[in-house]
């Protein structure tokens, strides 16, 4: 008879076997899908000799300080880490920033910060691609921020002797690391030198697998909004607008948020303002949200501080200026939570609003939390959203006062990453 060493290796190279196969087949389905989502063509296109041009990149540079790689999924994830990498650049100016993305959505957007000395794609998490890329950046250290858990990457970082620290994680229980079958994933988490994570949860469930190097430090996510904060900028036409009515901000509506939104903009008979900032921007899916609307609407390029006085409906039709708008707002509505996953509400809770939302926001700390406290409402409907919205629209301060209390006592994560990154750059050192 086998022994349980010997089967349980035979697993564990089966799981590791499949998930590469995985990671190989991603391209080719997003070329299946490329002729009809611009998103699959830009990712494909950024992946097209990636490591050929990290390599030039490098080896064309004559700064030899070393490098300490951030790696984010999104833009989301990247606003989440970005205090971090600033933070660390304040305290470390003598190393280099390397930053990388896994989505479009967030390298199309920062593949210019300034924050970063270089701005890459990730190359795909293949055994070759990871060994690769390790070998060509030789970070000195490593940030992985919140979800980002890539085997092959963590395994050459892991044979490398790179200490990985993974910041602003959360963790469930229905999670593979805490299934039965889950042993692959957890060796991703002993992989780690340390992981930062955002609630008692996290903890409790990382301590029942034997993971012990964890820290609860709460979400970066409070430090970034806090900076917001000071550095919004003034939107004349959005001012304009708001003309000194109660103003609604809809940040990052998709579809089925509008499905909701827009029969409950149509009858509210309150006086309301709402701007609308999409996801994703797109000319034909605005279009036909004003011509759902029976009030009048405007797009934001499309206007200016006179003629945007006649709408009552504003389309943002940009990029980057939803985190200032909220400063006009009295209620905001995130999008997300009907399907995709609901977006950041911690830029509106900073400015102190009651906060509304659709039904799927479990996975989101702070969304739980600000339901419980009675600053953020979930809703399913346009008649369940009508309900909730007419009781705050003339008794707000409470809510406000809960989301704006609530951001302001949750600030410090980025000093607690940074103290773990400074304890493991002192034991290095000592070594």
């Amino acid at each position: 008879m086998r022994s349980f060493a010997v089967v349980n290796d035979e697993y564990m190279g089966l799981v590791a076997q499949l998930y590469s196969t995985g990671i190989r087949l991603y391209p080719a389905v997003l070329r299946l899908a490329a002729p009809f989502h611009a998103k699959a063509r830009r990712w494909l296109a950024g992946q097209h000799n990636l490591l050929d041009t990290i390599a030039d990149k490098l080896g064309s540079d004559a700064d030899t300080r070393p490098i300490v790689w951030f790696h984010a999924a999104s833009l989301g994830e990247f606003e989440q880490g970005r205090p971090v990498m600033e933070a660390f650049r304040a305290a470390y100016p003598q190393h280099r920033i390397l930053l990388t993305f896994f989505s479009p959505s967030g390298y199309d957007v920062r593949k210019d910060y300034d924050g970063a000395d270089y701005v890459f794609y990730l190359p795909i998490d293949t055994p070759a691609n990871a060994r690769r890329f390790v070998q060509l950046v030789k970070p000195e250290l490593v940030f992985f921020i919140k979800y980002e858990f890539w085997a092959n990457y963590l395994r050459e970082l892991h044979r490398a002797n790179v200490p990985v620290v993974s910041f602003s994680a959360i963790f469930r229980s229905d999670q593979l690391f805490f299934k039965p079958y889950g042993e692959f994933y957890r060796q991703m988490l002993r992989q780690f030198n340390h992981l930062l994570v955002q609630n008692q949860e996290s903890v409790d469930l990382l301590r029942s697998i034997g993971i012990t190097n964890v820290t609860l430090a709460g979400d970066t996510r409070f430090d970034r909004v806090a900076q917001t904060v000071a550095t919004i900028r003034d939107i004349p036409i959005a001012n304009a607008f708001k003309a000194g009515q109660p103003l609604l901000v809809v940040g990052s509506a998709w579809p089925l948020d509008m499905d909701v939104l827009i029969p409950f903009i149509n009858q509210f008979d309150k006086p309301l303002k709402v701007i609308v900032a999409p996801h994703e921007i797109d000319g034909n899916t605005i279009a036909d949200w004003q011509k759902r609307l029976t009030r009048p609407s405007v797009r934001f390029s499309q206007t200016n501080e006179i003629d945007v006085l006649r709408a009552d409906i504003l389309f943002i039709d940009n990029v980057g200026m939803l985190s200032s708008l909220y400063q006009y707002g009295e209620f905001a509505f995130i999008g997300g939570a009907f399907r995709e996953g609901l977006h950041n509400i911690l830029e509106a809770a900073t400015f102190g609003m009651p906060i509304f939302f659709g039904p799927v926001y479990d996975k989101f700390q702070e969304a739980v939390d600000l339901v419980q406290e009675g600053g953020a409402f979930p809703v399913s409907t346009t008649e369940e959203l009508q309900t909730t919205f007419a009781q705050q629209y003339n008794n707000r301060q409470k809510a406000a006062q809960i989301t704006r209390l609530y951001v302001q006592r949750n600030i410090g994560a980025t000093a607690r990453v940074m103290d773990v990154a400074a304890k493991i750059k002192s034991e290095r050192a000592n070594e």
